[in-house]
């Protein structure tokens, strides 16, 4: 009886564990996709003369606020 108590135990504790990584796991993608998108964000409104490629756009680049 004792062994049963145990054994039911153990199973509790592997589903607490697996719902608990299942939890992180997603927090972390959410974390992750967050901060790409902040990444990406910046980096679009840090340098308006570089197209998504990374290459000058001719129409901004060295011009000055007239």
């Amino acid at each position: 009886m004792a062994d049963d108590n145990d054994e039911n135990t153990r199973q509790e504790s592997k589903r607490a564990k697996a719902s608990r990584d299942d939890r992180l796991k997603s927090a972390l993608r959410e974390n992750l996709k967050r901060r790409k998108l902040q990444a990406r964000e910046r980096a679009a409104s840090a340098d308006p003369s570089q197209n998504d490629d990374g290459s000058l756009n001719e129409e901004t680049a060295g011009k000055t606020g007239d």
